[in-house]
């Protein structure tokens, strides 16, 4: 297999969020792993949008490397998911 890629893989994933607050204790929550998510092979760009968005950008050269990234993205999607259902139910 080569390590030379012909292709590269952009997209763009952004949450939205009842209000504001919610966005950034979600901005806040992701950022330590954020840091640590940069690799050769891909990168993605975290930001807060207005009004209440979050917006993920993934650039990958390759097809495993975007797979892997969005996967991470989902992963945090659906803990953020989660976690707003349990407080829901207080």
């Amino acid at each position: 297999m080569s390590d030379t890629s012909f292709f590269s893989i952009q997209s763009t994933i952004t949450f939205s969020f009842d209000d504001s607050q919610i966005r950034d204790i979600s901005y806040a929550s992701y950022l330590p792993e954020h840091k640590k998510a940069k690799t050769k092979r891909s990168i993605i760009s975290m930001q807060k949008k207005e009004p209440n968005s979050l917006e993920f950008s993934v650039k990958s050269q390759d097809i495993t490397a975007f797979r892997a990234s969005m996967n991470d993205i989902i992963s945090f999607g659906k803990i953020i998911d989660k976690i707003l259902n349990l407080t829901a139910l207080r």
